[in-house]
């Protein structure tokens, strides 16, 4: 029977009968395979390089000086100890007018660092591992920080008040912990650098560390012995990170960048999956002659099953196995776009992407193609001489539901999440539900428009699509979502910045400037007034210790950005009046004159995140002092106009005795970007955050990431393609006999020829509007309720939607029919 079917898979092959189904397979499983093997090394290399992530065995994190009894305890035990301090500064270069300013991520390292793993250094091309730290008085560098200071090593930055030279550059960091961005450049001084330069005043923003490296069970019981502390002690801001934590948060938005490019891959999988039903069906219909050939012949049904069986079986192998290869290197070009984000040196990918890989392609032809296959079973010995036999009905629900069945299985493997993947499951339905209605809704309005030209070819083409709903409405949805796609991140992502840009006011700040100290702040009041006279304010960090009497930790809530808010420290103010473009939503604002006890204005968003209300008590800790204050407004912030905003502002009388530096924000014009250069070399303890430069940078990353994803949704527009090739295809005969007979009535070539062009350009049209409404309804929700600033249609979208899908289905139509007018009309009627 192998024999057989071997020999029945060579004779289709041959007569181009599953050239289709492979490539369909292909794109399937290339879409998936490529992010699956992208998630796979990044994984791996997480694995990997467990326990370089932390420099060490236990991360002790906080936001305040260590105990250092905590470090004494540790050498006590045996255990090998280092201490790091990081915390952004600017450093200077050049003297004068000709000095250049740049933020840094500055890193300050004690002499054992890195407990676990190597610092590598560039040499030449090349990385070379060292096992020794900057010397007092040097510091190693990023190289992109050479390049922004217009610096070659061997010549020398100013950070604070120190004056350091730069004797290295930085090519690999154990544990940088880089996540997806780093806005800042490193700086790599000695810890012994620190008190000298000046760098870390009070309100200072500042990450230590402890490392400590030793044996692993003894390690596991300081670390529980640390936890006890922290939880019995009530301590705050600080975080215990082990090799089995392995860097939790790069893992969380690993995970969460595997699940979206998984289902960014699955909508192409999923449209596949129809253009593979499409021409199984198709298959099915050209092999009813020869079944019934081979039942006369002597084949049993099982026999016949069998025999398509393993031709598809062979089928789903080769195709899975080339989608797996196609994979493979498509996943290289993930890696240029975010591996280079992440990682550097990832391991070689295993087999397991490749083995997900294959099995995903059977389950798609098991749940799409065999169903239609398995009819074969049923074709009987007669139909060779009673060809006027209907062709066997396909268990229509029973196909339905074991395609639903392996759609929502494939969403659940690849979500790896019961509730993410139902609620996905559900939204792809009623997508498809409203395509498809809205389609039928063009649909029907065309058949009004059947009159309006009184051309031939028109009314050729009307009727043709008339004929055929069904296939129709599924030619148009699939194109549509593969259009959408691609103009949601193209077109509307343009808009949606542009939109964005529009909503920032012309005066709003790019400049803003922390760490002000109080003796500073008159000088500096004095030096940025040209800029407009913007204030400075008061900044006083502070965390949140208990409500209404009742002491609070991150376990209060279940939200996790309520937990996060409750475990760092907020940036709090006071003033007597309320800011400029703050709006009070409910309460009143304070009267510092009359206040008897402390009162405060919140922001209202923190307010539901915190679920507070006016009346609430919120008692913070400022640097060991207590302040107890009673919420009586809350306030709607203005963030569009990118001016220094406070979540929490408490009256003045309240806050006299609390350590406080100050903040200001202004607007530098672009002519005069030297003076931020200038003010760095009379304040150099301030960090200036240059916020173009920031958006700039996000808005670079955030395109890398873009265009990786776009690279997905071409294999979704291709599909949306196949999809239409299936459905032309799939009606190719039907459509020959009709082109035979009309000819045969008087119809010439050329107008059969228009009929189809206009039946394409009609496909894609309603096609490229139904995308670029969905791509317009998408960004005008995001406008509105994510971005909250307004948003215009663009008319551009729906012009790039009509010339697309025009194009797409042209191509697909063209690919699909290009045969039906090839063959006589004689020999037409005579085969019909």
């Amino acid at each position: 029977m192998f024999k057989l079917s071997l020999s029945m898979t060579m004779r289709d092959w041959r007569a181009g009968e599953l050239r289709f189904l492979l490539i369909a397979l292909m794109i399937a499983v290339a879409s998936l395979a490529s992010v699956g093997f992208f998630t796979d090394r990044m994984r791996s290399g997480l694995n990997r390089d467990a326990h370089q992530l932390l420099g060490a065995d236990l991360l002790v994190a906080a936001d305040q000086p260590i105990k250092p009894e905590w470090r004494q305890e540790a050498e006590k035990r045996g255990f090998k100890t280092a201490e790091t301090v990081v915390f952004p500064s600017m450093a200077l270069a050049g003297e004068g007018d000709e000095a250049i300013s740049r933020l840094v991520s500055l890193k300050a390292v004690s002499a054992d660092y890195p407990l676990r793993g190597k610092l590598k250094l560039n040499k030449g091309e090349t990385e070379v591992a060292t096992d020794v730290v900057p010397q007092s008085g040097t510091v190693w560098v990023d190289p992109a920080l050479l390049s922004a200071l217009n610096l070659n090593v061997g010549q020398k930055i100013k950070l604070g008040e120190l004056q350091l030279t730069v004797t290295q550059t930085i090519g690999t960091e154990p544990d940088r912990g880089a996540g997806f961005m780093n806005f800042a450049p490193r700086a790599m001084i000695s810890l012994a650098d620190i008190p000298a330069s000046k760098l870390i005043q009070n309100g200072s923003r500042v990450t230590y560390r402890l490392l400590m490296a030793g044996d692993a069970k003894l390690i596991a019981a300081y670390q529980k012995e640390l936890q006890g502390k922290i939880e019995s002690e009530k301590l705050k801001g600080i975080r215990l990170e082990s090799l089995e934590s392995g860097r939790p948060e790069m893992r969380a938005t690993l995970d969460r960048a595997d699940q979206f490019l998984s289902l960014v891959s699955l909508l192409s999988a999923m449209l596949a999956a129809v253009a593979i039903a499409m021409a199984a069906r198709r298959f099915m219909l050209r092999h009813l002659d020869a079944c019934a050939m081979l039942r006369c012949l002597g084949l049993t049904q099982n026999q016949v099953m069998s025999m398509y069986l393993i031709e598809f079986l062979i089928l789903g192998l080769l195709g899975s196995i080339a989608g797996v290869l196609l994979g493979y290197a498509g996943h290289y070009v993930l890696l240029e776009w975010l591996g280079k984000l992440v990682a550097k040196d990832l391991p070689d990918a295993n087999f397991l992407p490749a083995v997900q890989g294959i099995a995903t392609g059977l389950l798609l032809l098991v749940g799409f193609a065999l169903p239609p296959i398995l009819q074969l079973r049923n074709v009987p010995h007669n139909r060779v001489i009673r060809r006027e036999q209907d062709a066997p009905k396909a268990m229509t629900l029973v196909t339905y539901a074991c395609g639903l069945g392996m759609f929502v299985a494939l969403l659940l493997w690849q979500t790896a999440d019961i509730k993410l993947g139902l609620m996905t499951a559900a939204g792809f339905l009623l997508g498809l539900l409203v395509f498809a209605l809205v389609a039928w809704l063009g649909m029907f309005s065309l058949k009004r428009m059947r009159t309006l030209f009184a051309h031939s070819a028109w009314r050729f083409a009307i009727t043709a699509l008339q004929r055929r709903p069904g296939a129709t409405i599924v030619q148009v949805v699939s194109l549509a979502l593969g259009l959408m796609a691609l103009l949601l991140l193209t077109v509307v992502r343009g808009d949606l910045i542009t939109a964005w840009k529009k909503a920032t006011p012309a005066d709003a700040p790019n400049q803003f400037v922390i760490n002000i100290q109080p003796d500073q702040k008159a000088d500096i009041a004095r030096q940025v007034q040209a800029f407009g006279k913007p204030e400075l304010y008061p900044m006083i960090r502070g965390r949140l210790i208990a409500l209404n009497d009742k002491p609070i930790t991150g376990d209060t809530y279940a939200e996790d950005q309520a937990k996060r808010m409750v475990d760092r420290e907020f940036n709090l103010s006071t003033m007597a009046d309320m800011p400029a473009l703050n709006k009070i939503t409910a309460g009143r604002w304070y009267d510092d004159s009359k206040a008897t006890e402390a009162e405060a204005s919140v922001e209202e968003g923190i307010a539901k995140t915190l679920k507070l209300k006016l009346g609430d008590k919120m008692t913070f800790d400022v640097a060991g002092q207590q302040v107890t204050s009673t919420i009586t407004s809350l306030r709607k912030l203005d963030w569009g106009s990118m001016r220094v905003n406070f979540f929490v502002i408490i009256n003045p009388k309240a806050m006299v005795d609390m350590p406080q530096t100050w903040i200001t924000a202004f607007r530098l014009p672009e002519t005069d970007k030297t003076f931020v250069n200038r003010f760095m070399r009379d304040f150099p303890n301030l960090t200036v955050v240059d916020v173009g430069a920031m958006i700039k940078q996000m808005q670079d990353v955030l395109d890398q990431v873009i265009t990786a994803v776009e690279f997905l949704f071409l294999f979704t527009l291709a599909s949306g393609v196949l999809v239409l090739y299936a459905a032309l295809a799939g009606s190719q005969d039907v459509r020959m006999r009709e082109a035979a007979l009309l000819r045969a009535l008087g119809a010439t070539r050329k107008q059969l020829s228009q009929a189809q062009w206009i039946e394409f350009l009609l496909i894609g049209g309603l096609s490229g509007v139904l995308a670029a409404s969905g791509a317009s309804a998408i960004g005008w929700a995001l406008a509105r309720f994510s971005f909250n600033f307004e948003w215009t249609f663009s008319p551009l979208v729906w012009l790039a939607g009509l010339v697309v899908g025009a194009i797409c289905a042209v191509v697909g139509g063209w690919l699909g029919l290009r045969n039906v007018l090839n063959q006589p009309p004689l020999q037409s009627l005579r085969e019909a």
